[in-house]
Order: C-alpha cells, then sequence, then structure tokens
C-alpha cells in the first residue's frame, strides 16, 4: 500500500498538501458519514494511516527509505490474516499482483441518499391571481414506490438453489496464490434463491407516475417566489422519506398595474379642470374601484396613496398602498366656445408657466448671443 496513491499525492507533497488531501478524503470516507459501509471504513482507516505517516517528518523520512510505515523505530508487520494459500490457480483463471489490490483501491460507490430527489415544477399565475392567491391544481410526474413489489425491489419465487455459489452461499476468488471467500451477493450467503429481481421496476424499487396535486398558494407571492410542498418529491428507496416539492411562481404583466414591493402603481388621465378645480374621481384597483381626492391645482405626474389597497406580504399578511399617479389629458377636439373660454383663461391667469426656466434677458424678449 503506497500511502502517496492513498492520498492522491505526489512523493514530494508539501505539509500543506497532505492536510487538504486528508480532510478532502476523511470528509468522504469517515464511517459517521457512511454508516454500514464496510469498504469506506477500511478505505478511511488506510487514509488516516497514509496521513499519520506522512505528516510526521521522522516517520516520513523513514517510509520514503525503507517503505513501510514505521512506529518507534520499527516496521509494522503486515497482516496476512483471512487469506488462504491452500489452493495454488494458475493459467487464464490467476490474477496478476496488481489485481490483488484493484477492489480495495477502487472507489466506493456513493451511499443512497437519507431521503428521495426534490421535484421542482413551475407554474404560471395572473396579475390578480398572485394578489389573492388560492389552489392551484399541477401535474407533476415523481418516483413513487414500485406498485408490483411495493418499493422492495424483489419478489418472492419458487425456492431453488444459487446458480452463482451452487449452493454453497459462498463465492471465491483467487489472486496469485491467495484465495479470498466472501458471502454469495444473489443469495446474501443462504445458498437457496427465495427473490428475484422485480420485473416492474428492475430492482430499483421505484416507478415513475403522473399525479395531479392541489397546491395552495399564499396570497401576495411575487414574481420568482418558491412554494415548498413537503414530502411531494420522489420517494427515497428503501422505505426512506421523500423529497421536498419546489414551485417556482411567474407571474404575468398586467396592462394597467405595477407591483414595486407591496405597493401597486396605477397612472390614471385627469381632465385639466379636475386638475384645476380639484375633484373627486374614481381609479382602478385590482379588489374593485377606488376613490381619490384630487385637491386643486393638481399637476400632471402627481402622485397619491389609498391605503392598505396593494399586495398583502408574503411575510407577514400586511397589505401595500395603491400608488395613483395622475395624468393630465388634455381634450382632443375644441369647439369655438371652448377655445374661447381657454384664451379667456389665459388671459387672466397671464403667468407664463415657463417663467422660471428662462434667463432674465429671455424672459424680457431681448436677444442674447450665447
Amino acid at each position: 500500500m503506497d500511502f502517496y496513491i492513498v492520498l492522491g499525492l505526489e512523493r514530494g507533497a508539501s505539509a500543506s498538501e497532505i492536510k487538504r488531501a486528508y480532510k478532502r478524503l476523511a470528509r468522504r470516507y469517515h464511517p459517521d458519514i457512511n454508516p454500514g459501509d464496510r469498504l469506506a471504513a477500511v478505505q478511511f482507516r488506510q487514509i488516516a494511516e497514509a496521513y499519520e505517516t506522512l505528516i510526521d517528518p521522522d516517520r516520513r523520512r523513514r517510509y520514503d527509505v525503507h517503505g513501510v510505515a514505521v512506529r518507534g523505530g520499527e516496521a509494522e508487520p503486515f497482516g496476512f490474516e483471512g487469506f488462504d494459500f491452500s489452493v495454488s490457480v494458475e493459467g487464464a483463471a490467476a490474477s496478476t499482483f496488481g489485481d490483488l489490490f484493484a477492489d480495495v483501491f477502487r472507489p466506493p460507490s456513493p451511499p443512497d441518499n437519507a431521503r428521495g430527489a426534490d421535484l421542482h415544477h413551475t407554474i404560471d399565475l395572473s396579475f390578480e391571481r398572485a394578489m389573492t392567491g388560492g389552489p392551484e391544481t399541477i401535474a407533476v410526474t415523481r418516483q413513487v414506490a414500485c406498485h408490483r413489489c411495493n418499493g422492495a425491489g424483489r419478489t418472492s419465487v419458487a425456492e431453488t438453489r444459487c446458480p452463482h455459489c451452487h449452493g454453497s452461499g459462498v463465492v471465491k476468488s483467487a489472486r496469485g496464490h491467495m484465495v479470498f471467500a466472501k458471502p454469495c451477493p444473489d443469495c446474501d450467503g443462504s445458498g437457496r434463491i427465495r427473490m428475484a429481481r422485480c420485473p416492474a421496476c428492475g430492482g430499483s424499487q421505484l416507478e415513475a407516475r403522473a399525479e395531479t396535486l392541489t397546491v395552495n398558494v399564499p396570497p401576495g407571492l411575487a414574481d420568482g417566489a418558491r412554494v415548498r410542498v413537503p414530502r411531494k418529491g420522489h420517494a427515497g428507496r428503501d422505505g426512506r422519506e421523500a423529497g421536498d416539492l419546489y414551485i417556482t411562481v411567474r407571474v404575468r404583466p398586467h396592462p394597467l398595474f405595477q407591483r414595486e414591493g407591496d405597493d401597486v402603481h396605477v397612472s390614471v388621465p385627469l381632465a385639466i379642470h379636475e386638475a384645476a378645480l380639484g375633484a373627486r374621481i374614481e381609479v382602478p384597483a385590482l379588489d374593485g374601484a377606488a376613490r381619490v381626492r384630487v385637491p386643486p391645482g393638481t399637476q400632471s405626474g402627481q402622485r397619491f396613496r389609498v391605503r392598505e389597497r396593494g399586495f398583502p406580504s408574503a411575510r407577514d399578511g400586511r397589505r401595500g398602498d395603491l400608488v395613483v399617479e395622475v395624468r393630465i389629458a388634455l381634450p382632443k377636439l375644441l369647439d369655438e366656445r371652448s377655445k374661447e373660454l381657454l384664451r379667456e383663461f389665459g388671459r387672466i391667469n397671464g403667468d407664463d408657466p415657463r417663467r422660471d426656466l428662462l434667463a432674465p434677458g429671455e424672459a424680457d424678449g431681448e436677444a442674447t448671443t450665447r
């Protein structure tokens, strides 16, 4: 066992590189992260031994010279317990020395997740529906427990002798002059076949199923918000808990209203006489019309706020405001009487609204050179 290969390092690696490699591998193969995985436990012990040897300068120097781990000035004995040297295999069935450690250095397969995978879905809501919320029906395809084997991955069959181990319950593999024995994986060491792979799910324990779900969408969600539905994701293997369903909300734009935070903004036209004399006007709102008092002398672009007529907050349910921006609109057609009245209005109120924008000489009609 080459400690440098175990840690994935070159022989000239620095102490900091050794520490980084150890931390990375320890997080991957630690027994607490891989409960019940014997191969991961063996791998972790090798990683720990390699780190303890290479991080110590004296032990590393002796290891580089002798090629074995050294503690207290003595080489550690290499144990061959559990190996069978009674059988010699030659010819095509014999394995090379490299094959002996092929299983040791092969990275273990990643453990199954403790729960099923999460599922993601997107729904489109109108502007009004995003404000009120309510039940929404969606169709999803998710992994669920197989109906044939009820999630076991195997089904009962008539008992027969295991063809893999020929009923012995043990399979042997030869590596040179050594023979390794382990329980037969097909019959779990019993020598008898009583279960077979489920034909419906192929042993995966899960199958895809289309479902229709009714999801309660909270009021006030903004575009891009996500709703979590617990345990409506993919089912977990071996009866583990299912993952969650995450729904991303897309809110369609509205032709009249715009949302800013929890406030709703709307722009409405205002007649010239309403702006000049003041008025009470009705304006559109998402939950019906609202009345706004426009004071005399209102200017175009002025805003008025109607309390608690906006979106409800997704956090605490408090409603935002309706913000009304008025735009003074001139009549499209004027008869002679209306024109004369406007001229008279201009003569009575002769102040030039652009006077403050002009230079003093320009206001007096004098030409200036720039």
